[in-house]
C-alpha cells in the first residue's frame, strides 16, 4: 500500500472516530434569586434562567451532557443530577463530597454522560437548604431509535413535579436547623410550582384530546414527604420507574416518595371536561393537598370538587411496593454489570446493616447513620484521596457494619465507607423511628429486594425478590420498618448515600462509599479534569500523576 493510500486511510479512520462520538447537548443556566408566590404568600425562590420549576434536560441515552452553571445566589450552590450513573465520573456528582462548591459570582460547566439509562430522572441543589426553595428540574432520557420502547408513542408527554412546600426562606429553614431545632411542617403541596385555587380562575396546566394516551412524567421533588398522586376519574398504567421499564400494572393512585420517578400512560377516556390532579401527603396526621387542572380540548364543565380520597396506612403503600415488577422482556440496557439481571445468583461478599438514627450532638439535633453524624470537610473528599492527603482530611471506615448496641450520642465526621471495587453488596436500612425515610445513592442502580415491618434478621432473606426487583437509586423505609438492597460495587469514584429528606440530609444522615479501582486506571475511572475547581488543603499542591490507560 502506497503512502498516499495509506494517509487517506487513515484520514478516513479518523473522520470516522469522530462521526462515532456520541452526541452532545448544551446548556447554559443562569442561577438567581426572584420572589414569586407559590402558594399565595410572597417569597424568595431559586429560579434557573427564570424558571421554577427550572428547564427540563432532554436527551437521549449515551448523549454527553454539558451545562454551564453560572451562579448568582449569594452562596456557594451544587447540582446533582438524581438517578444519572455517571459511570467513572463523580468528579460531576454534584455533592461537597465529590467536589468544590461554585461559589457566588462564578460559573463551572458540568460534563457528564448519560449511559445505558432511560426514563424520568431530576435535578436538584445538593448545598444548603437550597432545595427546599427551588432550583430543581426535569431530566427526560429517551431510549435510541434503535431500542423500541415497549408501549406504543403518546400523543405527548408531560412532566409532573409534586413535593411539599415551606414559605420560609431557606436561611430561615437553616437558622432553625443550626440552632438545634426542626424546620418542622410544611406549608402545602406543588404540582409545577402552583397549587390551584379551584375558583374557577386556574388555568390548566395540561391539555387532553379525547380518546388519545398521554406520558406523564411524575416525580416528587419535595423535601420532607411521600406524597399520593391520582388523576380524577382516571386509571394509570405504570411504564417505567428511575430508569428501568416495569410490568405494565394500572393505578388508581400512585404513592410517589421523595427523589423518587414514575412514568404513567393515561388514556382521556372520561367526560371532556376539567379533572383535577392531586398530590397530598401521605403518613401524616395533618394531610397536606395540592391540585392541578388537566382539560379536556373542547370540554365543558368545571372539575368535580370531590376530589378522590388517598389510600391510608402503611400496609398499603408496602403493598404497592410489591406489585412494582421490572419488565424483563422489554428491549432496554441492563445495568452493569452486563448479566446482572440474574442478580439473584450472585454471591454476597460483605453485609452493611445501617441503624437510621436521630440523636443529639452538643446537645443540638442531627440525623445519623450507625452512630455518624456527616460533616462535609473544607477538602472534598474525593480530592483529598486523589491528591494522597485522605489522612488529613477524614478516616475511612469510622462507621461499622453493624449498628451500634446502644446510642448515646452521634460522632460528627466525615462518614466514609471503603468498598472492594466490584463486590455484590447487601446493604439493609433499619427505620426504628415513626417517620417515613427515603434515600438515594449515586452513580449506581440496585435492586430494593424487600421491605418489611420488624427488624431485619438473616432469615429474612428468604423473602427477597431475586427474580424482576425494579432496578432502581432509591429505597424507601416505612416507619419501624426495614428495607433490603443488592448491589454491585462496578462504578469506580467516591459516591453519596444520603436521605432525600432535606432536614435529615442536612444534618448528617448521609456517608460517603469510596470505590478505588486498585490499577489507576482509565479503563475504570476518569482523571481529574482540567477544569475541575481545586479547593481545601490541596489548592497548592502539584497535580499527581494521571490514570494511565
Amino acid at each position: 500500500m502506497g503512502r498516499g493510500m495509506m494517509l487517506m486511510l487513515l484520514a478516513s479512520l479518523m473522520v470516522g472516530m469522530v462521526m462515532a462520538e456520541d452526541p452532545y447537548v448544551y446548556y447554559t443556566w443562569n442561577v438567581t434569586y426572584g420572589t414569586l408566590s407559590p402558594l399565595g404568600v410572597p417569597q424568595q425562590v431559586i429560579l434557573i434562567n427564570g424558571e421554577f420549576p427550572g428547564p427540563q434536560i432532554n436527551c437521549s441515552s449515551n448523549n454527553n451532557i454539558v451545562v454551564n452553571v453560572f451562579n448568582k445566589l449569594d452562596e456557594p450552590v451544587l447540582f446533582t443530577w438524581s438517578g444519572i450513573q455517571q459511570r467513572k465520573n463523580s468528579w460531576m456528582d454534584g455533592t461537597l463530597g465529590a467536589q468544590c462548591p461554585i461559589l457566588p459570582g462564578t460559573n463551572y460547566t458540568y460534563r457528564f454522560q448519560v449511559k445505558d439509562q432511560i426514563g424520568t430522572f431530576f435535578y436538584y441543589p445538593t448545598t444548603s437548604m437550597h432545595r427546599a426553595v427551588g432550583g430543581y428540574g426535569m431530566i427526560r432520557v429517551f431510549s435510541r431509535l434503535l431500542i423500541p420502547v415497549p408501549y406504543p408513542d403518546p400523543e405527548d408527554e408531560y412532566n409532573v413535579l409534586i413535593g411539599d412546600w415551606y414559605t420560609k426562606k431557606q436561611e430561615t429553614l437553616k437558622a432553625l436547623l443550626d440552632s438545634g431545632k426542626s424546620i418542622g411542617r410544611p406549608a402545602g403541596v406543588l404540582i409545577n410550582g402552583k397549587s390551584a385555587k379551584g375558583d374557577g380562575s386556574d388555568e390548566p396546566l395540561f391539555t387532553m384530546k379525547a380518546g388519545k394516551t398521554y406520558k406523564y412524567r411524575i416525580c416528587n421533588a419535595g423535601t420532607k414527604n411521600s406524597l399520593n398522586f391520582r388523576i380524577q376519574g382516571h386509571v394509570m398504567k405504570l411504564v417505567e420507574m428511575e430508569g428501568s421499564h416495569t410490568v405494565q400494572n394500572t393505578y388508581n393512585s400512585l404513592d410517589v416518595h421523595v427523589g423518587q420517578c414514575m412514568t404513567v400512560l393515561v388514556t382521556a377516556d372520561q367526560e371532556p371536561k376539567d379533572y383535577y390532579l392531586v398530590a397530598s401527603t401521605r403518613f401524616t396526621q395533618t394531610v397536606l393537598t395540592g391540585k392541578g387542572i388537566v382539560r379536556y380540548e373542547n370540554g365543558k364543565g368545571p372539575a368535580s370538587p370531590e376530589i378522590p380520597e388517598a389510600p391510608t396506612g402503611i400496609a398499603w403503600s408496602i403493598n404497592q411496593f410489591r406489585s412494582f415488577r421490572w419488565n424483563l422482556t422489554a428491549s432496554a440496557a441492563r445495568p452493569n454489570p452486563q448479566g446482572s439481571y440474574k442478580y439473584g445468583q450472585i454471591n454476597i461478599t460483605r453485609t452493611i446493616r445501617l441503624d437510621a438514627a436521630r440523636g443529639k450532638a452538643q446537645g443540638k439535633l442531627r440525623y445519623g447513620l450507625n452512630g455518624i453524624s456527616h460533616v462535609d470537610s473544607e477538602t472534598p473528599l474525593k480530592l483529598a484521596e486523589y491528591y494522597g492527603v485522605a489522612d488529613r482530611v477524614f478516616k475511612y471506615d469510622t462507621m461499622s457494619d453493624v449498628p451500634p448496641a446502644t446510642l448515646a450520642t452521634l460522632n460528627v465526621v466525615p462518614n466514609v465507607v471503603n468498598v472492594t471495587f466490584r463486590t455484590f453488596v447487601e446493604i439493609i436500612i433499619e427505620n426504628r423511628d415513626t417517620s417515613m425515610q427515603s434515600y438515594n445513592l449515586d452513580g449506581y442502580a440496585f435492586f430494593l429486594v424487600a421491605t418489611e415491618p420488624g427488624q431485619w434478621n438473616p432469615e429474612k432473606r428468604k423473602n427477597y425478590n431475586l427474580l424482576d426487583a425494579v432496578s432502581r437509586h432509591t429505597v424507601q423505609v416505612f416507619p419501624n420498618c426495614w428495607a433490603a438492597i443488592l448491589l454491585t460495587f462496578d462504578n469506580a469514584g467516591m459516591w453519596n448515600f444520603r436521605s432525600e429528606l432535606a432536614e435529615n440530609h442536612y444534618l448528617g444522615q448521609q456517608m460517603y462509599f469510596s470505590v478505588l479501582s486498585p490499577n489507576r486506571s482509565l479503563r475504570d475511572e476518569y482523571n481529574l479534569m482540567n477544569t475541575t475547581q481545586i479547593c481545601g488543603i490541596v489548592k497548592d499542591l502539584p497535580t499527581p500523576p494521571p490514570y494511565s490507560s
